[in-house]
């Protein structure tokens, strides 16, 4: 029989359980074992193995039919399996006690909201216990019991999260918070305040995730929730496809759902690496751990109402993030002015997220420590190191590049960085209605309404080599900031060459004559 190269749900059960049995395995090692024990052709992805770990429990939940086929069955009525989880997991954050039934009794009521005949569908024991399994949740109890660890009980007292912080080493130590983006604001009052209200039917705000550990050694990968599963930016293709760790639903929320995935993949994570970690978390609805098989990640709850003083990500890192993907922002406005285009601050989603990867990226090991060290958490010392200047120097560029700017109504650069509306992402408890509109199919599609930007025709490498060779002559290398720019120039100049290399010498190979 011919190798067969893909796995069927029960060997993707199986690859859980060794691993399961074997905690410190590498996902590459996993990969290996799976092609041995089940005959691949080839060896599974890390990516491929990722994914099933992080989806064991939708495996757990199958019957010997299901395990014996190569695809997922599909939830038959997603929307109200993704509305009926979010409910269940805010249910939990307010520590509301739920019972089989009140859960069946929310699915009918839910089902007619949605209009999907409820009449014909049965909440069985049997679809609770599945329900159940594929999100994680446990047999319902009262939600008012403390967690094996306590870790949404806390007092709020300074000490006692000193006390806890002391257990783990800095590098050890992370934070995640969420924050909004309006993606092309204009910092004009007038223009700003218009794209502000007309967002829900432009759809130009992103949330985005951030986390961090308190020495800055590590930036984890930004999770980006947008409206449109493909928005027409992408052309055609997925988040991951471009690069992206991103998901989407109607208002481009956090919700319990998405947090609880970007949780458990973090675990996973940290499994990987051999390390035990403290993930500092504010309480915000969406943020539910009860019930997740987490390992090497534990979950530390700031107090209600402290986290603006004493969450790192807020004492600064994301502020940091927001001046970077502006200036990125009004460096295109300014070069769509002077080539007279006529909405100098468009801009599509694709291009918004390529700049916001690129400022997070940008954000020093220095800049966040000291954000961890600002909150006063620490009696240890994080690196001492002063970047107020960095950033204070970028708050100039802001103001430079306003005034350059044809602003009938200009913005300082604090109203520019903190609009109000930027902070509404989900903290606060979602009503049914806005559950049914997140979990909708509608803005799911493959295409999303909005503008994408004009494309310029693709260049020659020979055209990108004049343009440098151009750039390059300008340049008075008797100045400081122009020598840093010769080099940059004189290595993307490299890079092409060996593009040019390679492409010639395949060109040659596949046009000799046999």
């Amino acid at each position: 029989m011919k190798p067969s190269s893909s796995l069927s749900n029960d060997q993707k059960l199986k690859i859980f359980h060794h691993k399961a049995a074997n905690p410190s395995i590498k996902q590459s090692a996993l990969a290996n074992w799976a092609m041995q024990e089940f005959k691949l052709s080839k060896v599974p992805t890390q990516g491929t193995i990722s994914n099933i770990l992080a989806q064991h429990q939708q495996y757990e939940s199958m019957d010997s039919t299901e395990l014996t086929s190569k695809h997922q069955r599909a939830v038959k009525h997603p929307e109200l399996d993704n509305v009926l989880g979010n409910w269940v997991l805010q249910c939990q954050a307010r520590r509301v006690a739920l019972s089989g039934d009140l859960i069946k009794e929310k699915a009918h009521q839910f089902a007619r909201q949605l209009e999907l005949g409820e009449r014909t569908l049965e909440f069985s024991n049997g679809w609770l216990a599945k329900f159940n399994i594929r999100h994680g949740f446990k047999a319902q109890k009262s939600y008012g019991e403390s967690g094996s660890a306590d870790l949404d009980a806390i007092d709020g007292n300074m000490p006692t999260i000193k006390e806890k912080l002391q257990s783990y080493s800095l590098q050890d130590i992370y934070n995640m918070d969420e924050t909004g983006l309006f993606y092309r604001m204009a910092p004009d009052r007038t223009i700003a305040r218009r794209q502000i209200e007309g967002s829900k039917k432009d759809k130009t705000r992103l949330t985005f995730v951030f986390a961090a550990n308190a020495d800055g050694s590590h930036k984890m990968e930004p999770l980006i929730i947008g409206h449109a599963q493909r928005p027409r930016a992408f052309n055609r293709k997925s988040g991951e496809q471009l690069g992206f760790y991103y998901r989407n639903n109607a208002k481009a929320w956090m919700t319990g759902l998405i947090f609880r995935e970007w949780l458990q993949k973090m675990d996973q994570q940290m499994q990987d690496a051999n390390r035990k970690v403290l993930l500092l978390l504010d309480n915000a609805p969406s943020h539910v751990v009860r019930d997740l098989p987490l390992t090497n990640v534990q979950v530390f709850l700031f107090p209600a109402n402290t986290t603006s003083k004493i969450q790192p990500m807020d004492a600064g890192i994301i502020a940091a993030f927001k001046r970077r993907y502006r200036r990125f922002q009004l460096q295109d406005a300014i070069d769509r002015d002077e080539q007279q285009k006529a909405d100098i601050y468009k801009v599509d989603q694709l291009i918004a997220m390529k700049w916001a990867k690129a400022t997070w990226n940008d954000i020093s090991s220095k800049t966040i420590a000291n954000c961890f060290k600002h909150t006063g958490l620490f009696e240890r010392e994080t690196q001492k190191n002063e970047v107020g200047s960095e950033e204070q120097d970028i708050e100039n560029e802001l103001k430079d590049a306003i005034n350059q700017l044809p602003i009938s109504r200009q913005m300082s650069v604090h109203e520019l960085l903190n609009p109000e509306e930027e902070k509404q992402v989900a903290h606060e408890e979602i009503s049914d209605e806005d559950l049914i509109k997140l979990s909708s199919s509608q803005d799911q599609e493959e295409e999303e309404d909005g503008e994408v930007m004009d494309e310029n025709p693709p260049m020659s490498i020979k055209e990108k080599l004049n343009v440098l060779h151009s750039c390059i002559s300008f340049l008075d290398l008797s100045n400081p900031n122009h020598v840093i720019a010769h080099k940059v120039l004189r290595n993307i100049q490299f890079e092409i060459r060996t593009i040019e290399k390679k492409q010639t010498t395949l060109d040659k190979y596949f046009c000799k004559e046999y």
